[in-house]
This record gives structure tokens, sequence and C-alpha cells, in this order.
């Protein structure tokens, strides 16, 4: 029979006070359907008391009536009081949850140095805190804080701490690697051990500031853990908590572990992307099964074989975490790159075919000017469907214009006026911006979307400019890469020049050309009965 792992995500407790990370109640709101639909047992919201945001938020959550178990957080009674006065505690057995857990301390040190209080007083509070929550009907987990460095420290009491929450009542008793520095050998055999003495289902909680956090969860899980505690990419203080988003399909694709049903798995992707994207916090390209380029293939050889057999370079299929895989294209890429790379876009493409080796050619020249076509796939699919036969035109761009005036108090005026001919029909307009590109992205806006008007579904989700050439001060060539977003996708563009503007321009036309090109395939049967872009021929 396949063992069972319990997930605990704490990504809108413990992953907010990662830095840069700040979620309204709005934003948590959303993070924990996303986590409900994902499938996660439980979804530990944050304290009901500590502040208006997890005050709205507990109220809110209410309504939502998810599957998974909302859950508290606090922390054990105050020293020397009682638990049914301390009003952290009555407010997580008034908000309605049905779990709550409980931080304690389980090293010594910390009981003498942070507490200030013996380690007798410190056992009570453990006691009393965990039974105040069981007298009240809720589930109660105990996370023991700090409790691998208090037990290499002092073996004896960690262990009686974890044994005053089972007498209490506690329905987990979860072992926190605190500071994140303890390694996967010590986990499992400390974890072995504890199994050992006590009856209480094990969870484990971990922090990566030695880039463990994974791998001792897993360690943990080996020992023979139950419940794996830790964040949607990774967030959290410091260097980050253990992240769900390795966790998982390890556990369930490599070690054999029941974890998520199949088809839940394959939201993990979209469910990282999304929470990243409320987070507002860049996903690392290279992010384990659910990054960007955690299935991406470049060289030559590798495009290669896997266009015989994905298994030579791809250690899981994508798609079974939600994710797909990408060929990249570079001075680096061999013919095996373009053909896949065509192939994917459903162009007539073979090994002997001559616009194969020509565009290879003219792909690597421009990357020799500067152009990154590994970081913009959209402008290379654009590159690609024309160089391959299908030269298409929405919009022609006539003219564009930038003004920028400094006005009252020094502040910095910009406006881009664009001329367009879209379908026969000429459009002139101008728009105002933040800035010069704002003002152009603004413009262009404003001229397409009484054509498309779904073009205002796309926002701008990052920009980024490279110098090359440094010794040449301000006239040095400039590479910039535009991200672009809607609802259901992000694609990349990139524009080249010795002008900073006329560099983004270039990547935010193609930007909008992409989006009108797949809004036209998603509501058009045949490409050959609709116009298409064609703005800048690389």
């Amino acid at each position: 029979m396949t063992t069972s792992i319990t997930i605990f995500d704490t990504t809108l407790r413990d992953g907010t006070q990662g830095e840069g990370i700040s979620l309204s109640a709005d934003d948590k709101l959303k993070i924990a359907q996303k986590l409900d639909a994902l499938g996660v047992h439980y979804i530990e919201g944050g304290n009901p008391g500590s502040n208006g945001k997890d005050i709205e938020f507990f109220e809110r959550v209410k309504s939502l009536k998810l599957q998974s178990k909302i859950t508290a957080f606090g922390s054990t009674r105050r020293k020397f009081s009682q638990a049914d006065q301390d009003s952290s505690l009555v407010r997580i057995a008034e908000s309605g949850v049905p779990a709550a857990t409980l931080v304690g301390k389980s090293w010594d040190f910390h009981v003498h140095t942070a507490l200030q209080t013996t380690l007798e007083e410190n056992l009570s509070m453990v006691y009393d805190s965990i039974a105040f929550l069981k007298q009240r009907g809720m589930e109660a987990l105990f996370d023991a804080e700090h409790f691998f460095d208090g037990y290499k420290n002092n073996p004896e009491y960690a262990v009686a701490v974890l044994r005053k929450a089972q007498e209490a009542g506690a329905d987990w008793l979860v072992l926190c690697d605190t500071n994140g520095g303890t390694l996967p050998g010590e986990i499992h055999e400390i974890v072995s051990r504890i199994r050992q003495e006590l009856t209480a289902p094990i969870g484990i909680h971990t922090h990566n500031d030695c880039e463990l956090a994974v791998a001792n969860s897993l360690a943990a899980i080996q020992a023979g853990a139950r419940q794996v505690q830790g964040t949607i990419n990774g967030y959290g203080e410091r260097c980050g908590n253990a992240n769900l988003c390795s966790i998982i399909p390890n556990l369930q694709l490599k070690m054999g572990y029941d974890v998520l049903p199949e088809e839940k798995l394959r939201t993990l992707t979209g469910t990282a992307r999304y929470v990243s994207e409320i987070a507002n916090v860049n996903m690392p390209v290279g992010q384990a099964y659910v990054g960007n380029a955690a299935f991406a293939h470049k060289g030559g050889i590798h495009v290669s074989a896997i266009m015989k057999d994905s298994k030579t370079y791809e250690h899981i299929q994508p798609e079974l975490v939600g994710n797909k895989q990408r060929i990249l294209v570079s001075e680096l890429a061999g013919q095996s790159n373009i053909i896949s790379k065509a192939q994917s876009l459903g162009l007539d493409v073979n090994a002997n075919n001559e616009q194969t080796k020509a565009i290879m050619d003219h792909i690597k020249e421009l990357e020799h000017q500067g152009y990154q076509y590994e970081a913009a796939d959209a402008s290379l699919e654009l590159l690609l469907r024309q160089a391959f036969g299908e030269p298409v035109e929405v919009f022609k761009v006539e003219s564009f214009k930038i003004l920028v005036e400094s006005g009252a108090k020094g502040q910095m005026n910009s406006e881009a006026i664009v001329k367009l001919n879209v379908d026969g029909q000429q459009v002139y307009t101008a728009a105002e911006g933040n800035g010069p590109v704002n003002a152009l992205d603004n413009a262009l806006r404003k001229a397409l979307v009484q054509f498309y008007p779904k073009i205002e579904e796309i926002h701008l989700s990052d920009y980024k400019v490279r110098v090359f050439d440094e010794k040449d001060a301000t006239a040095a060539k400039v590479r910039v890469l535009i991200e672009s977003s809607n609802a259901e996708s992000t694609w990349s563009t990139v524009g080249v020049s010795s002008n900073v503007i006329e560099a983004s321009w270039e990547a935010l036309v193609d930007s909008i050309r992409y989006a009108l090109l797949n809004m036209e395939k998603s509501t058009t049967t045949s490409f050959d009965n609709i116009e298409r872009i064609g703005v800048v021929n690389h």
C-alpha cells in the first residue's frame, strides 16, 4: 500500500516573512483558493489577531468553503500566565478555523535566552497551550522550534518538550530546523530516533540557509515523518523555507509516495507562477520542475537527442507537473534546434530544407549583433514564421515620435505620438506615460484597441536593458528584453539598437505583434483568412 504524505502550506504565513514579499488580504485569499485547487491539505493563513490583514483574511476565508484545512498560527501561552487568559490563544480559538499550529521552544538555550524562563515553565507552557486548543475541539499541531539544534545540545529536554505536547493531545509533532543549519544525514538519524520514542505522527519544517531545505525534508520523510511543511517557490525569511514545488514532485514522482492526485500535480507549475505573480516576485528561470528553463534545451547535441526520445535529457515528462519542453535557439544552436522549434509551430521544415540552414545562419548573425532569442521566445516565433513563408501583417508602423519635457517642479513628462496603418485605415494617436517607453506602450495600445479590444488584457510585466561595449559610453548598443503577460500566458520579446528608445520600441511592437497573432489563432480556424502582424524585420 502506498504511503500518504500530508502537505502543509505556510506561504501565507512563513512565506510572507521573506524579504520583498507583502500580501494584502485580497492577495492571500486569491492564493488560498489556488492552493486549495492544487490540493494541499493544510493552508496556514497567519495569526488571527496579529494584524489587520490577517484578521480580515480569517473573517473572509470562511465564505470560500475550501477543501483544504485553514490553519491559524500562534505561540504557546506567555510565561507564568493561564492559557484561557492568553489573548492570542483566545483569538485563535474564536477564529472559527478547524486547526491551529502553536510554536514552542524545544532548545534549552532558547528557553533561557529568548524566553528567559525555566525549563519546567516552558514545558507547562507547551502542555497548557495544546490542551487549551484540544478542549475547544480544535486540531492542534505543535511546531517544535529549533528542534534539531535543541536535540543536538540537550536531547533529553528536546524530547521532553515533544512528550509534553503529545500528552496534551497534539495531533502532529512538527520538528523544525529553524536556523536551517542541519544536514540531511543528521535529520534522518534524529527523526528516526524520535519515531521510536513517541507515538504521535511527525511533521518536518525546514529552512534553506544551507540550500538543504528540500533535501532535509525528503530525508525526514524517509525516516518516518508523514507531514511536510513548506511554501510555494520556497518563499520565507532569510534564505527561504522548503520549496513545496520541488518537494511534492520529488515525493510523488521519484520516491513513490501518495501526495496529490495526478490531475492536481499537473497544476503545480501554474500554481507556482500564479503565486509568483501575486507576490510580485520573479521566479528563477532555472527553478526545478516549475521554472521556465526546467525543461529547456539549447545545445545542438541535446536537442538532436530529445527529438528522438525526450528521456535522453529530461528526467520526467514536463507535463506531469504542468510544465512544457522548450527548445532554445541561439548562436550555439544546431540545425536540430531550428527544426524542432519550427515543427512545434506547425511549420513544414526538415533537415534538408535550405531555408532551415539560411535561418540558422541568420539567427546566429543576429545574436552576434546582440539579439538573444533564448530569452525571447515570442520574437523567435515571429522570426521563424516569417522565414518559413508566413509574412503576417495586421498593422504597419508609419512613424513614431517621443516628446520629453520638464514640467512644474522639475517633473519630467513624456508623450508619444504614433502613426499606424491598420487594414488600410490610418490611425494617428498620442498618449502620455511616466517615461518614454511607457508613453510608447500607451500610444500603441490606444491606437489598436478600437480594432483589437482584447489588447487591454495585456500588460508589460518586466523590462530589462543590457548595455554592450561599455567603452562606447552613451553611444553603446543596448539590448532590451520585455516580458508581457495576460491571464493565460507570459511571453518575452527583444530589441537591439544603439538607441534605447528604438530598441524598446522594437521589443514593444514584437510583444503586441505576438499577442495579436495568438489572439487570432485562438479565434480563427484558418490562418489563410486573416491578416497578420508584420512590423519589424530584424
